[in-house]
């Protein structure tokens, strides 16, 4: 798929924030482990959830999705969908609830952007020490629970989003085990999948802090439950709105969650913050210092984004990406379209301000293709982007939002 995108844009007027994507997955995930009907709403309509409700239906839940809203009820569970073709990171979620649900899971082996070494082992390893006994293949992971013990204690060796997700989730269904994790990622979507659980029934506390503590229980109750809006979404139409000068209001926002704006504020962001809405107006930028860090510290999910920005401020920047490796497929883009950037070991340097141009690009992974996007919006003259697709998986209405506040983009 390739958008054409105008450039010289200047947005202006209202976007509407969808609900988190990095919540919507581990949610639907944890509602494989109830017996009862399951209702959620703000689930964006994205490639990677569409990706995540057909392995569900694959394994034998009944799920209606319609206009953000999911109902869901497992039945007939099957523990083997390691035919599945997954594409996506998150299929490793299924690993422990199918296990507990069927007696043994195999599921594919995970899928998602090539942006570094995502290893799997933090999972595999917290699995064994709740028990079960796990096995590799090239394509695909199985798991069985062998053994149950009364106390758990799970240190992860990093603290990984989707490892806490993965073990807080299996933990919450092992009726006799308390089980207490320690150096937990502290996301806020991690804090609204133990609200959803213990919204069902479950006995979660520590969310959002590096230690958490599980008691297990033995079913669930039927639950309705609203996901939190996402922030990193959010994050990229402001960092939108100051790169092209704009003034953006981004509604639908979960205020606690936006760690990002006081960094935003020293680039030279003017940032309002009102309810459940955010107003971002640009003045001029300042040239600033970011190092990505887990949760509270700087998303790593913003990095590309923010390079754009660099590129307009007065002076050199440095960002650093301490997260993963591999996260800097949108600068040859951005060289491409007349950008200074550099890169010095895990370091970019940017210096600006510099005028970009329209040019043919190429999408990588989803956030560079994000950041590439926001750079032909405010080039001069029009672009071109390949594999514009990869940008539905995390952004839902997408062209249509961007097209409302300023944005001409025709996609084929």
């Amino acid at each position: 798929m390739i958008a054409k995108i105008s450039g010289n844009s200047k947005v202006s007027g209202e976007i509407l924030v969808s609900g988190a994507k990095n919540a919507a997955l581990p949610i639907l995930t944890a509602a494989l482990l109830s017996s009862k009907k399951v209702e959620l709403s703000r689930i964006p309509e994205l490639a990677d959830v569409q990706e995540m409700i057909s392995m569900m239906r694959y394994a034998g839940v009944q799920v209606s999705f319609k206009e953000n809203e999911v109902s869901l009820i497992v039945s007939n569970l099957k523990g083997d969908i390691s035919d599945f073709s997954s594409k996506i990171r998150a299929s490793i979620l299924f690993l422990g609830p199918l296990a507990l649900r069927t007696g043994r899971s195999k599921v594919p082996y995970p899928g998602g952007c090539s942006i570094g070494k995502r290893p799997i082992d933090i999972h595999l390893n917290g699995l064994k020490k709740l028990g079960f006994e796990v096995s590799t293949e090239k394509d695909f992971v199985e798991a069985v629970l062998t053994r149950q013990f009364k106390e758990v204690n799970v240190h992860l060796d990093f603290p990984s989003v989707g490892a806490t997700e993965h073990l807080m989730t299996t933990a919450s269904m092992m009726k006799g085990t308390e089980v207490t994790l320690s150096n937990c990622a502290k996301e806020p979507e991690i804090v609204d999948l133990q609200n959803f659980l213990n919204a069902m029934g479950a006995h979660i506390v520590g969310a959002g802090t590096s230690k958490i503590h599980v008691k297990g229980v033995s079913h669930f109750r039927p639950v309705h439950y609203e996901i939190i809006g996402d922030r990193i979404e959010a994050g990229t139409y402001a960092i939108l709105a100051m790169a092209s000068g704009g003034d953006l209001i981004v509604k639908g926002i979960t205020p606690s969650t936006l760690n990002f704006v006081d960094d935003l504020r020293e680039m030279g962001g003017n940032i309002a913050i009102f309810g459940n809405s955010m107003r971002i107006k640009s003045s001029d930028l300042n040239p600033f210092e970011v190092n990505t860090a887990p949760y509270p510290g700087f998303p790593t999910d913003l990095q590309p984004q923010i390079t754009v920005l660099a590129c307009k401020a007065k002076g050199i920047s440095k960002i650093t990406e301490n997260i993963f490796e591999s996260r800097f497929g949108h600068v040859p883009e951005l060289k491409k379209m007349g950008a200074n950037v550099s890169i010095v070991g895990q370091t970019l340097e940017v210096t600006g301000p510099q005028s970009l141009h329209g040019t043919k690009l190429i999408g990588k992974d989803l956030r560079e293709t994000a950041a590439i996007t926001i750079a032909a919006a405010i080039a001069d003259g029009s672009s071109e982007i390949e594999n514009f697709e990869i940008l539905f998986r995390g952004y839902e209405r997408v062209v249509e939002k961007l097209n409302r506040v300023g944005v001409k983009i025709v996609v084929s």
